[in-house]
């Protein structure tokens, strides 16, 4: 396949250089220093357990130059989306698939919206990376895992392809038939890491030692699943008991990537994290008064703010 990686970053370009392997001819969308690095040396992934692989690969900071790709795989931050969708649209065929491989269930409202419902893959990442330095990707640890699917639950060559392709390379890759709760079972447990890893500024070790913590925790994943069982998601009802089971096996230092850009004095994706699940809940008859707090607190922070 020809494929478009949109935002070269931890994700982004872990899982397309992830595709180059694989044999796919990819390209690169990246800016600034890190555009440079890899025009210069490739781009390469470093993992602090010793399994470093890297590739001399295709790299624009220009949408006009991907051609008409398959696939667009996009891995930019939210605040992005919007504009992006809109000029990539511009380069999209009738038969090229999009699939974000972003944080949390609005991106792909969005781009059903700007492609279509038949473009649109679903898809969920599970990789601790960022970028390290101009042209390497930093990863942590060993997971590499990632589920894909259609929304309407067919099975298509292009999805099956996909998940085909990052086996052969060493990912955990499978096909969900139900990719809409795949993707609401990340987010509402997201939303509850980045809120109150945010809230406290603390890890997720002393949140879920305290009482207190522990139940506003618990509170913030109940209110995303009550939101996301009215929105028609087959979530189980005691999902949030589930979720606070894999909170208790996180690394102790564990925090959020939104807990990151917060702390470097970075905008935050706040309004399609906590504050979606606010949003999305308009939509129905949940109360999320946890949620709305929490967001209400944060939103100062949401275009960022200098550190100190």
């Amino acid at each position: 396949m020809k494929i478009a990686v949109i935002g070269s970053g931890g994700v982004g370009g872990f899982y397309g250089l992830k595709l180059v392997q694989a044999g796919h001819d990819v390209t690169f969308l990246a800016r600034g220093a890190h555009l440079r690095a890899i025009e210069e040396g490739g781009l390469h992934v470093e993992n602090d357990l010793g399994n470093h692989f890297s590739a001399r690969v295709n790299a624009t900071d220009d949408i006009a130059q991907l051609g008409r790709p398959d696939l667009i795989i996009i891995a930019v931050k939210m605040w992005d989306l919007e504009q992006i969708a809109r000029d990539l649209k511009k380069i999209a065929g009738p038969e090229t698939a999009v699939l974000s491989l972003q944080n949390g269930v609005i991106k792909d409202y969005m781009l059903r919206k700007v492609f279509g419902d038949d473009a649109v893959i679903g898809g969920v990442g599970y990789v601790a990376t960022t970028i390290g330095r101009p042209g390497v990707i930093a990863q942590t640890g060993a997971l590499q895992r990632i589920r894909l699917g259609e929304y309407d639950g067919q099975k298509r060559p292009r999805s099956a392809e996909l998940v085909a392709s990052f086996a052969s390379v060493g990912v955990d890759a499978t096909l969900a038939d139900n990719i809409a709760r795949v993707l609401w079972e990340k987010y509402v447990f997201l939303v509850g890491l980045s809120s109150m890893t945010c809230l406290t500024h603390l890890t997720i070790g002393p949140i879920r030692e305290n009482e207190g913590s522990r139940q506003v925790l618990r509170s913030v994943i109940a209110e995303g699943v009550a939101v996301g069982r009215a929105h028609g998601v087959a979530l189980p009802e005691d999902y949030a008991d589930e979720c606070m089971r894999l909170v208790d096996g996180l690394p102790y230092t564990m925090t959020s990537s939104m807990f990151h850009d917060m702390e470097k004095g970075n905008r935050i994706e706040l309004p399609w994290l906590g504050g979606g699940i606010v949003s999305l809940a308009q939509d129905t008859d949940v109360a999320v008064p946890v949620n709305t707090m929490i967001a209400d607190a944060l939103s100062p922070y949401v275009n960022g703010r200098k550190p100190g």
